[in-house]
């Protein structure tokens, strides 16, 4: 049996439909007023599934704000624990992008190695784990397998604060994802050629613009963090992710004839 069938119910038929929208506030965003404001607007706005820093008391704020469910984000295993007991649903790895300013990297031998680390402490609990987009996309897609067949249930790809984009406007949003739709279609390509059932979410980068295009790359769904979480207050945030949402539906019935529901 899929790990995934212990999410809620109502999550799971969002990856299925590969309409999953997760509102991320950041894997080092400790402000828990933040989380709390985020929780309330993904909650009201129609999101998913929300992402916060992997500290159990992040998670009783979201889960007090919010009817969602929570995955935590950490790259040390052993806080996962932790916020499991504190009610969180999910656990990811990743993603890496705020650590590449101070010059860290994450190669494929170490995000295994976190991952077989996760699934010991864990072996139930849902596991996404990000890609690094430092790799080349052939290494990108060879770790997905990889990571896969070590007990990562979900694979999300990153990017965009990596990326500079030369261009304002609807050119500049494209630019900025580039490299996590990039990623999401070179890691579908491979699953698809090898058989490989695990859901992709796109993140990091990603605007109303980009979203369809994620989907219709591959991915069972996207994670918005800066276009919800930079903005001044509730009554945006809501708008932004009810946008987002409506991009996604707009999106879903073309992609539903494209890619077959997962198993």
């Amino acid at each position: 049996m899929s790990r995934l069938q212990n999410l809620p119910y109502e999550l799971q038929q969002s990856f299925s439909n590969h309409s999953v929208l997760k509102v991320i506030t950041g894997l080092n965003n400790f402000e828990q007023n933040l989380v709390k404001k985020v929780a309330r607007s993904a909650s009201v706005g129609g999101g998913d599934l929300l992402d916060i820093a992997c500290c159990p008391q992040l998670v009783k704020a979201a889960i007090e704000n919010s009817d969602l469910p929570v995955c935590v984000s950490s790259v040390q295993p052993e806080k996962f624990p932790e916020a499991i007991e504190a009610g969180a649903s999910m656990i990811e790895i990743g993603n890496f992008d705020s650590f590449y300013p101070e010059g860290r990297l994450f190669s494929s031998e170490e995000v295994l190695s976190l991952t077989i680390q996760t699934r010991k402490l864990l072996p139930d609990v849902v596991l996404s784990v990000t890609v690094p987009h430092t790799l080349a996309f052939d290494q990108q897609s060879q770790l997905a397998l990889d990571l896969v067949e070590v007990g990562a249930d979900v694979i999300q790809t990153e990017g965009g604060t990596s990326s500079t984009p030369a261009k304002s406007g609807v050119m500049g949003l494209i630019e900025k994802a580039s490299p996590t739709l990039a990623s999401v279609y070179s890691i579908s390509q491979s699953f698809e050629e090898s058989g490989c059932k695990a859901p992709i979410l796109c993140a990091s980068g990603l605007s109303e613009i980009t979203v369809p295009m994620a989907l219709i790359s591959g991915a069972s769904g996207v994670g918005i963090g800066s276009a919800v979480n930079r903005l001044d207050n509730e009554l945006e945030m809501i708008a932004m992710v009810k946008t987002l949402r409506e991009s996604i539906f707009n999106t879903e019935s073309f992609v539903k004839r494209l890619v077959p529901p997962i198993q």
